[in-house]
C-alpha cells in the first residue's frame, strides 16, 4: 500500500502551491492532483455545494486507489473536512488559514487575512479567530475576483494589482505586520504582494506546514513510500490544461478529465 498515491484536490489550480511543497519534502510519493477548475471559486458557494464537490472529488480520488487525502482548499476543509473524515477510512489532511502562528508573533497586534467568503464564514475559521485572535486585531477581507483570474490566467495582471491594492489598503492602515494567505491559489499572488507590501510585513501561507502534517500522518499509519525511486505526478483538470501546465512548470504533464 506504501506505492499507493496520495490524492490532493482542491477548487482549481491553487492546491498545486500545496502541491510543490508536497513534492519536496516527500520526493518518492506518488500523487494524483485534482482541480475542479470548472467549478471555481468554492469560496461563493453554499456550505451545501461545498460539502457535494468534496465529496465527488472525494470518492473519484479512492477510485484512483489513493492512500491519504490532501484537502488542498481552505474554502472546502472549513467546511467538509469534518464530514469526510466520518465517512471515509482514508486519512485526510485538511488547510485552513495560518492565523495560529501570526496571531502569536504579531509585534503590532495587527493581522490581515485575505480569504474566499467561504473560509471567512465558516464556524471552524470563527473558531480558530477566537482562540488565537483575542489579543490582535484581524482584519479580515474576502478576496473577491482574484480566484477566477489566476484560474484564466490573468494572475499577474493589472487588473489583479488593482484589487489587491484596494484589498490591503485597510490592512495596511491598521498596521499589520502579518498578512495570512487564506487560500492556496494566493501563493501565486507573491510577486505583486512582495512589490505592494512594505517590507516589514509577512506573509504566511499554509503550504509548508500541510507538507510536514502529511508526513508525519504518513509515518504514523505506516504509509510512507520506502521505495528511493522519484515519485510519479498525475495531474488532473475539467478546465483549462494551459493554466495549470503553466503554474506546473514544463516538467509536468496535465490531462483534461470530465467530471
Amino acid at each position: 500500500m506504501n506505492t499507493q498515491p496520495i490524492g490532493i484536490f482542491d477548487s482549481g489550480v491553487g492546491g498545486t502551491s500545496v502541491f510543490k511543497e508536497v513534492e519536496a519534502l516527500l520526493p518518492h510519493e506518488n500523487t494524483i492532483y485534482l482541480a475542479d477548475s470548472a467549478n471555481a471559486p468554492y469560496g461563493n458557494k453554499t456550505p451545501g455545494d461545498i460539502l457535494n464537490l468534496s465529496i465527488k472529488n472525494t470518492e473519484w480520488l479512492l477510485q484512483q486507489h489513493c492512500k491519504l487525502i490532501i484537502v488542498a482548499c481552505n474554502t472546502a476543509t472549513t467546511n467538509a473536512i469534518s464530514y469526510l473524515r466520518q465517512h471515509y477510512s482514508v486519512p485526510f489532511i485538511g488547510i485552513e488559514p495560518a492565523i495560529k502562528p501570526a496571531s502569536l508573533n504579531s509585534k503590532t497586534k495587527a493581522v490581515g487575512i485575505l480569504a474566499t467568503k467561504g473560509t471567512l464564514s465558516s464556524q471552524l475559521f470563527y473558531n480558530t479567530a477566537n482562540i488565537y485572535g483575542s489579543d490582535v486585531k484581524i482584519i479580515e477581507q474576502i478576496g473577491e475576483g482574484i480566484v477566477p483570474l489566476i484560474e484564466s490566467g490573468q494572475t499577474l495582471s493589472e487588473e489583479m494589482k488593482t484589487l489587491l491594492k484596494a484589498y490591503l489598503k485597510p490592512m495596511l492602515q491598521a498596521n499589520i505586520d502579518y498578512l495570512v494567505l487564506g487560500c492556496t491559489h494566493y501563493p501565486y499572488l507573491l510577486p505583486l504582494l512582495l512589490e505592494l507590501l512594505p517590507p516589514q510585513v509577512k506573509i504566511i501561507d499554509s503550504g509548508e506546514a500541510v507538507a510536514r502534517q502529511t508526513k508525519t500522518v504518513l509515518e504514523q499509519q505506516n504509509l510512507l513510500n520506502t521505495s528511493l525511486k522519484q515519485g510519479k505526478h498525475q495531474f488532473y483538470t475539467n478546465a483549462s490544461v494551459t493554466v495549470m501546465a503553466d503554474l506546473l512548470g514544463a516538467d509536468y504533464k496535465v490531462d483534461f478529465l470530465r467530471f
